[in-house]
């Protein structure tokens, strides 16, 4: 860490638990934001493909209820 990043560190520790908690909110927010744009796209072409390949017959769909219940006996 620079000497610039080590001062701003020590400064924010100083500082309130729920002031903390906003910086390190919108620290985090701003690493997030470009790779949650291409995460969010990337979702939505795989939901188009699934919707096509269920259209198309190529997948069969089952109820939830079921997937459910299938899901909670697996061993974790």
């Amino acid at each position: 860490m620079s000497s610039r990043g080590a001062q701003v560190l020590k400064e924010a520790l100083s500082l309130s638990p729920a002031e903390r908690v906003e910086i390190a909110e919108r620290l985090l927010s701003s690493l997030d934001q470009p790779s949650q744009k291409g995460m969010d796209e990337l979702w939505g072409e795989e939901a188009e493909d699934r919707l096509d390949a269920f259209e198309r017959g190529a997948i069969k769909a089952i109820p939830a209820r079921r997937f459910f219940e299938r899901m909670c006996k697996k061993p974790r």
